[in-house]
């Protein structure tokens, strides 16, 4: 089984992934390892800052690594933010079948409500060179995901109140 985790930056996908990994004791994968590796290598020409052409550089990289887990029976979490609205185009309905995908987004309450904690637990998985937010990016990146998902019917995790979203992750996984 592949699993599949995209979602605004803060809102979880590697600590999730790490604790889908304690669970299911599976590999994981980080689209932003392999960003960095092809940014400090020199083999794109862009920073970080470049998501939308980031997205066009390692959605065909990701889906490919994804065919080849599934050929080789071979179960994967992925998770990073590159991963386009339309993903589902890129698999026929037997290759479907073998992806769980999630999307994880927060409500613009709780970010306002909770904005010192994003910035403190931003690095609790990986070391993150901004130590801040912008909140009003963040919450636009957000909306855009929960529009996306709506509009293409992707199952997401909707955190308002408390951040539940690992357990509401996993349920729907069906992992509890």
């Amino acid at each position: 089984m592949i699993y599949l985790i995209t979602g605004a930056s803060h809102t979880g996908k590697t600590y999730l992934a790490s604790e889908m990994l304690k669970k299911l004791h599976i590999s994981t994968l980080s689209q932003d390892h392999i960003k960095m590796g092809l940014i400090r290598s020199g083999l794109i020409n862009m920073t970080v800052y470049d998501d939308e052409k980031l997205t066009e550089v390692l959605w065909p990289v990701t889906k490919e690594i994804i065919k080849t887990a599934i050929e080789n029976h071979q179960s994967l979490i992925i998770e990073g933010c590159y991963v386009p609205v339309n993903w589902k185009d890129d698999f026929d309905e037997e290759l479907l079948k073998q992806i769980q995908f999630v999307c994880l987004i927060m409500s613009e309450s709780y970010i306002n409500t909770h904005e010192n904690d994003l910035i403190k637990y931003g690095d609790v998985i990986e070391n993150r060179l901004e130590k801040s937010i912008n909140k009003e990016g963040f919450i636009h990146e957000n909306k855009y995901w929960l529009d996306m998902c709506k509009t293409h019917q992707l199952p997401y995790v909707f955190v308002d109140e408390k951040y539940d979203m690992i357990e509401q992750a996993m349920s729907l996984f069906h992992m509890n």
